[in-house]
């Protein structure tokens, strides 16, 4: 038996260590490191020497900051927008009744303006900002007279939680990531660096979270570090980790099912049935579910949980409201599903149809662990969640790119071209809610930097551009030796997919800007937004299974 456990244990590390690197007609051991050829490779390779390194952390984690304040100087959701304002009063409200409430009234006060509709560890955290923001100023926070209250101050305070919140929860754990990646797989320390500024340059958690305004990334921040510790074999932290991370946002349950599977896996099948490790995870889920819940049995009993659950998950409401890019929005235009289905029996489908969707990689993780794998079938069952749940809305986006943009840690050219290309159509998605939010130059400025960043505009480089212009070797030396890579992959059919939704997003821009909507139909160039990004969506998704089944086929063959 002794003998069988290392032999599992032996192929596990065997497989953890497969890398999805794809053969590319161009590749070159002088030039194989990830985003080579890239403004971000230059920028960051004089800091190469071993003894400069520690700095490039620092460099990019600052730079990252940067862009988020510069973010945060524009209007935010519900900007002198009266009565109910947007998500920045509900924040701020949150911390309002908060400090000057029980806990048993939380998630009963007022629930026509802006009630507590997040988990525990939502409220917990604006208890603990609200209390912070009362020491330098406790008119931002006073119960009813400060609703709709908009001061610089509070401003500047507000965006500065969100800043602080990221940089302790999320940075770190991308940082921790790429690194052990980047180690497994004999990455330069400098590629595992630009791996992390490629993750934390993602447009669109920096647009919703510092433009929108939201704390989005605290709840993938404990999404990140539980599959770090997934990595590190720690099982009964990572399950601790993933809890806190549903229990500040109940998005989070799209990556549940993986979860879920990933460890009863490496419980009962990988490498052999382990009752302590069983007993663990199981005992860590429990107390920590408990202890976040402890206080509203205390203060309301079980009426006071109830009323919690019921308030997170809204049921009661249709299967969407605003217009998204999944599936119910888009075949809505053709389909009346309002019209033709009662409330339950759309609840129902689209729980066979997100079932349906997220199943597959939920079988394969369990029966097979595999750390590599675990980005795809993130991201596999997160978009179905995305594309067939029930009241999603555009800004759900951000937790299907979280394990998409992990995976800008691959070499292969081909993956990250595609998570390039879908991060672009997941910002491009969000382009109505921004827009009428005045985030405008923000939306532009972030998707040009971002993309310009990672080497998606090389392909329009000079030939003859002068070395001393470029701080690193990568876009003054590529020449005749090396073909400019500008992140489209190598297969026709994705190439003809990828340049068809950016010919479809440019289309929609020129419309949206000099072209008048019908009158008959307002909502027209939404829905064409949402079309192109449905369309994309779903590609993506399947993509995702096909890179997911190959993967794991190349893993068990190298057995």
């Amino acid at each position: 038996m002794g003998k069988s456990v290392e032999k599992k244990r032996v192929q596990d590390e065997i497989e953890d260590k497969v890398e999805d690197k794809g053969q590319d007609p161009c590749s070159n051991e002088e030039y194989d490191e990830s985003f080579y050829g890239s403004p971000i490779y230059d920028f960051l390779f004089p800091f190469r020497p071993a003894g400069s390194q520690w700095l490039t952390e620092w460099i990019i984690i600052m730079f990252a900051l940067i862009i988020r304040c510069a973010i945060g100087l524009g209007p935010y959701s519900g900007h002198n927008d009266p009565p109910l304002h947007g998500d920045f009063e509900a924040q701020r409200h949150w911390m309002e009744i908060t400090q000057h409430l029980p806990v048993s009234k939380w998630y009963w006060y007022d629930l026509q303006y802006w009630g507590l509709d997040y988990p525990p560890l939502t409220a917990y955290h604006s208890y603990l900002l609200g209390k912070l923001g009362s020491f330098f100023s406790p008119e931002w926070f006073e119960l009813d007279k400060s609703r709709g209250y908009e001061s610089q101050g509070l401003k500047n305070y507000m965006r500065f939680t969100v800043l602080l919140s990221e940089a302790l929860l999320y940075m770190p754990a991308v940082v921790y990531f790429t690194k052990w990646v980047g180690r497994r797989r004999n990455q330069s320390p400098i590629g595992q660096f630009i791996a992390a500024a490629a993750i934390l340059f993602q447009p669109s958690l920096m647009l919703i979270d510092h433009g929108h305004f939201q704390y989005n990334s605290v709840m993938l921040g404990f999404t990140v570090y539980a599959i770090n510790n997934l990595l590190d074999e720690f099982y009964a932290p990572a399950a601790v980790c993933f809890v806190l991370s549903i229990c500040f946002k109940q998005m989070s349950l799209y990556y549940a099912p993986i979860f879920f599977a990933y460890l009863l896996g490496r419980s009962l099948f990988f490498p052999s049935f382990n009752i302590p490790r069983f007993f663990s995870i199981s005992i860590a889920t429990s107390v920590s579910l408990l202890a976040l819940y402890v206080p509203f049995y205390i203060t309301g009993g079980i009426e006071g949980i109830l009323q919690s659950v019921t308030r997170i998950f809204p049921f009661g409401r249709g299967i969407f409201e605003d217009k998204v890019a999944n599936f119910w929005c888009v075949v809505n235009t053709v389909v009346k599903f309002k019209v033709l289905f009662t409330n339950e029996e759309l609840r129902f489908y689209s729980l066979v149809l997100t079932v349906a969707g997220f199943l597959p990689a939920m079988i394969l993780i369990m029966l097979y662990p595999r750390k590599h794998l675990l980005p795809y079938a993130l991201a596999a069952s997160s978009m179905s969640f995305y594309l067939f749940s029930f009241q999603v809305h555009e800004k759900t986006i951000l937790v299907p790119l979280l394990p998409i943009t992990l995976l800008f840690t691959s070499r292969d050219w081909n993956v990250l071209s595609m998570v390039s290309w879908i991060n672009n159509v997941g910002l491009f998605t969000l382009w109505p809610l921004l827009k009428r939010e005045g985030l405008e130059l923000q939306y532009f400025v972030c998707f040009f930097l971002s993309n310009w960043l990672i080497g998606n505009f090389s392909f329009i480089t000079p030939r003859f551009l002068p070395k001393v212009l470029t701080p690193g070797p990568s876009i003054s030396s590529v020449r005749e030796n090396y073909r400019r890579r500008s992140l489209l992959p190598h297969s026709i059919f994705w190439k003809l997919i990828i340049v068809s939704s950016y010919i479809g997003m440019f289309v929609f821009h020129y419309v949206d800007f000099f072209v008048e909507v019908p009158p008959r139909y307002p909502d027209l160039w939404v829905i064409l937004n949402c079309a192109i990004g449905f369309v994309s969506f779903s590609l993506f998704w399947l993509w995702t299974y096909y890179k997911f089944c190959t993967l794991l086929k190349k893993s068990i063959n190298d057995l």
